[in-house]
């Protein structure tokens, strides 16, 4: 197994229902040797998470600690099958990285190609540059398009470790996440691993997913959490 470099889908307390610091995920992801940590925390669409003008002051907080690299930026919510996002240009540009996914509390679906649509439209948006958790099942998605979309956009497909946590009963994330390995594999389109850590103890923990890469025997080049250079030249494509 290569080394595990980067993790950027975590979120901290800001987020309303996780439960480190900043300071704790930070000297957790040193310990564990990253060498990459991003913070992205809930936009405002998730009930409880922080205030906008959480992001307006992100400058403050130092980008470089030791040999971490600190990216912070959001979980963009994808809110119809328009590909709605709930925050606007003026915050995207205090970002260091933005990621967009489907969340069951504040998603108004239709039909699977009308969320389908929905989720082109957000890969589309010229801002995002990381799908989160595109196989957890909260709506019903065709993958194939999807996976087309991404390379296209040289947008990033997450393999979300939580997703696949049996307690979160999600019954068709393995069903669903062995589809999108199976389709990035065939096309050749990279994708990321995400521990979505909302505890500094899981950071880069992909536990559940290893099972997965090797039933589809899935190319370790298409993984960018085991090359940091090569995972940030594609987030400045975006």
């Amino acid at each position: 197994m290569k080394k595990i470099l980067l993790d950027v889908h975590t979120h901290t307390i800001m987020s309303g229902h996780a439960y480190s610091s900043l300071q704790e995920m930070v000297t957790a992801a040193q310990q564990k040797g990253l060498d990459i940590l991003g913070i992205t925390e809930h936009a405002p669409g998730i009930p409880g998470t922080c205030d906008p003008i959480y992001f307006r002051n992100l400058h403050v907080v130092p980008r470089q600690m030791g040999r971490l690299r600190l990216l912070l930026g959001a979980e963009l919510n994808i809110l119809d099958t328009k590909g709605t996002l709930d925050l606007d240009e003026s915050y995207y540009k205090r970002l260091d990285i933005r990621i967009a996914g489907i969340h069951l509390l504040c998603w108004e679906g239709g039909t699977i190609e009308e969320n389908t649509d929905g989720m082109l439209a957000a890969i589309r948006n010229p801002w995002t540059q990381i799908i989160s958790h595109p196989g957890d099942g909260t709506a019903e998605l065709l993958f194939e398009p999807i996976v087309l979309a991404a390379k296209e956009t040289k947008t990033l497909l997450e393999i979300n470790n939580s997703s696949l946590n049996p307690n979160r009963k999600k019954d068709s994330a393995l069903v669903n996440n062995l589809e999108i390995l199976r389709l990035c594999k065939r096309y050749e389109v990279p994708i990321i691993l995400g521990s979505d850590a909302h505890i500094s103890f899981d950071i880069a923990d992909y536990g559940f997913i290893w099972s997965l890469l090797a039933e589809t025997e899935f190319p370790d080049e298409l993984i960018v959490n085991y090359d940091a250079d090569r995972f940030l030249q594609i987030l400045e494509q975006r």
